[in-house]
């Protein structure tokens, strides 16, 4: 007998703490529909309510690091609101919104993503503080400019199998793609970016390559303008030899003039 088997369970936390059922929290206010707190195939989260076929029901991640054990019913009411719009930018009069995302808490502003340092800070930074944190992370990547958030790596597929180069699986500003030797093809809605096979990740990309490979033929036109000046350039040789061809008889008459005087 072994004793030391135990169950596992993937569901389990950072902090070692396993979380496998299904706790209910307490009843929406507003909607009145159950807050759950579950267990998901990438960590535990809070769901409000069934949702329809039509429509999925309202669902948030426990923040990394988080015990499940110590999310309540008010918290959980927090996640469920997120992301939640911290004011108007004074300068561009756009949305500045703070929420949770896979690589921690953010405030979002036209396309630019900016990190805060805590949880808490999702749900209390106001709009002086938010701007201020864009404008640092506007000054890292370019001076005056906000600067989209670049590409984050979700997979290594490593090398190519035919072609060599690496291959990954990105996190793009209209969501994930593989790219692969500056090819990019979009992920296909219900494949988690994380499931990406090699294999897939060719057949992407070849199907990709094939669809831009259609813009090709602009080459040819390219080719026929080069060759054009060659045949002007032969033409211009051939225009000294007639000349040189239509002297020699006017040398010829002056040579019997010369002897019929004599």
């Amino acid at each position: 007998e072994c004793r030391f088997t135990r169950q596992f369970s993937t569901n389990g936390d950072e902090n070692g703490s396993a979380f496998a059922g299904d706790k209910h929290l307490g009843d929406d206010p507003e909607t009145g529909l159950p807050v759950n707190l579950r267990a998901g195939r990438f960590g535990p989260y809070i769901q409000l309510g069934e949702g329809t076929k039509e429509e999925k029901p309202k669902r948030s991640g426990i923040p990394k690091g988080m015990n499940p054990d110590d999310v309540n019913f008010e918290f959980a009411l927090k996640l469920l609101s997120l992301p939640r719009v911290v004011g108007e930018h004074p300068e561009t009069k756009k949305e500045i919104t703070a929420g949770l995302g896979r690589y921690g808490p953010f405030i979002l502003h036209d396309g630019m993503y900016a990190n805060v340092e805590t949880v808490q800070d999702v749900f209390d930074i106001g709009i002086n503080r938010a701007v201020t944190v864009l404008a640092e992370k506007a000054a890292g990547g370019g001076k005056g400019r906000f600067q989209r958030q670049k590409a984050t790596v979700l997979k290594d597929l490593g090398e190519h199998p035919i072609e060599g180069g690496p291959m990954q699986v990105l996190d793009g500003r209209y969501g994930p793609y593989v790219s692969h030797n500056k090819i990019n093809a979009t992920v296909p809605k219900g494949t988690e970016p994380t499931d990406v096979t090699v294999d897939q990740a060719v057949q992407l990309l070849a199907e990709r390559a094939a669809k831009a490979g259609k813009k090709k033929p602009a080459k040819k036109k390219t080719a026929a303008k080069k060759k054009a000046p060659a045949k002007k350039a032969a033409a211009k040789k051939k225009a000294p030899v007639k000349k040189t061809t239509a002297k020699k008889p006017a040398a010829k008459a002056k040579k019997s003039k010369a002897s019929s005087e004599s």
